[in-house]
């Protein structure tokens, strides 16, 4: 657990052993089941997660009851409801279990006693949050500018893994596009 941790933040901003002693020290070990919520509409964030194992999708679900996937997380990957999060608000999205999963936990308080204690994280954080920032205005193009069978390429080529692990209903609600829309798509 944290040696994956360390990899991760460590494509990014070197650490000592002290360091990352205290960094870990942060976290906690949660696991989840297929279909269990960490983060449901309505209620409090508890946590941003570092996903170690297992796959998570973050939802919004609108007035008339749909369901739009707003996002995937799988190994590597963090995620949450930033707005929620770090506006100590409640949750507007779901973030539900795809697969049995393992996270880090993350409280926003911990978060910013872990970077006050090791100030290069907010770099680290920094880094991640432009990363993200990036991918969400690519998405945000694409959906845009691009039919359906380019979205899905684009999709395929960005994350190959991901798209083997997920069921086809929820790439197509993730693409915004029905099931059947997808399906007509050449393999």
């Amino acid at each position: 657990m944290t040696k994956q941790l360390r990899d991760h933040i460590e494509r990014i901003v070197p650490l000592s052993d002290t360091e990352f002693e205290m960094i870990s020290s942060f976290f906690s070990l949660k696991r989840y089941k297929k279909h269990q919520f960490l983060i449901q509409e309505g209620e409090p964030v508890p946590c941003n997660f570092f996903v170690l194992k297992g796959l998570l999708k973050l939802v919004y679900t609108n007035d008339a009851g749909k369901e739009h996937i707003v996002g995937f997380a799988q190994e590597d990957w963090w995620e949450t409801d930033f707005a929620a999060y770090y506006t100590e608000s409640k949750a507007t999205m779901s973030l539900e279990c795809i697969e049995d999963t393992e996270v880090l936990c993350l409280r926003l308080i911990d978060y910013k006693k872990m970077c006050a204690a090791v100030p290069k994280l907010e770099h680290f954080f920094l880094e991640k949050a432009y990363q993200g920032f990036i991918s969400a205005q690519q998405r945000i193009i694409s959906t845009m500018t691009v039919g359906i069978k380019e979205r899905y390429e684009q999709l395929l080529k960005k994350y190959p893994t991901l798209v083997q692990r997920v069921p086809k209903s929820l790439l197509a609600a993730y693409l915004g596009v029905s099931r059947e829309a997808l399906s007509r798509l050449p393999q």
